[in-house]
């Protein structure tokens, strides 16, 4: 798919970060909210950036502080890479951004990797930060939010709260390998993963081998 982008980004500075990529605004139906909390697993949020920057969407990047941490103890990248992956990206204690209010049009959320911790301020409703503000307005307005829940084992509190997230319409999408894929490399095991949660938006990036559909 040939990725269509417009020329010259028109953003107020205080809601997008100097860093990003800074392209124009797309229709509401091409914006992608991604959001990286500090869990373990931060290169499929850094991997779904990379893929969602060859096809014709709009991403909006909000990243924890702890994701900050995690991105330096798991990979080698710099987080002005990171951001630069993103059309916008928005600091984490700007409540006051685009992202934080359901006017703002987009197709939804993925939270990859979730947090418990992000996952429980979801579920309540009791959000801090920009990142849980954005997945609560993708609810309340009724959009499509898929968290990459990161954590094992789970006792019976993280299940409750999985649950109640299901019941208020979110999609828990642990990202879990397929098998059938034979994948070979860890970098074929994200992609493939990735792949089914950007199926969940319609968006084709060609990662995914799917089942009986290919020799």
């Amino acid at each position: 798919m040939t990725p269509i982008r417009p020329a010259v980004l028109r953003a107020s500075p205080a809601n997008v970060h100097s860093a990003c990529r800074g392209e124009a605004i797309m229709p509401a139906s091409n914006r992608l909210i991604v959001g990286i909390s500090g869990a373990s697993g931060v290169i499929y949020g850094i991997r779904l950036l990379e893929l969602l920057s060859d096809l014709p969407v709009e991403t909006h990047l909000v990243m924890s502080r702890s994701a900050e941490i995690t991105v330096a103890h798991e990979t080698s990248r710099k987080l002005a890479e990171i951001r630069a992956l993103a059309d916008h990206c928005h600091r984490q204690e700007d409540i006051g951004a685009s992202i934080s209010s359901g006017s703002f049009m987009t197709m939804g959320m993925v939270v990859a990797p979730c947090s418990i911790r992000s996952a429980s301020e979801i579920a309540t409703g009791m959000t801090t930060t920009l990142l849980t503000r954005a997945a609560d307005v993708v609810l309340k307005e009724r959009r499509r939010l898929v968290l990459m829940v990161r954590e094992t084992p789970l006792h019976l509190g993280h299940l409750r709260t999985l649950t109640q997230l299901a019941e208020i319409g979110a999609m828990i999408a642990p990202p879990v390998p397929a098998f059938y894929a034979r994948p070979t490399s860890l970098d074929e095991m994200v992609d493939h993963t990735l792949g089914r949660v950007l199926d969940q938006f319609g968006l084709e990036a060609g990662t995914v081998r799917r089942w009986k559909e290919q020799g």
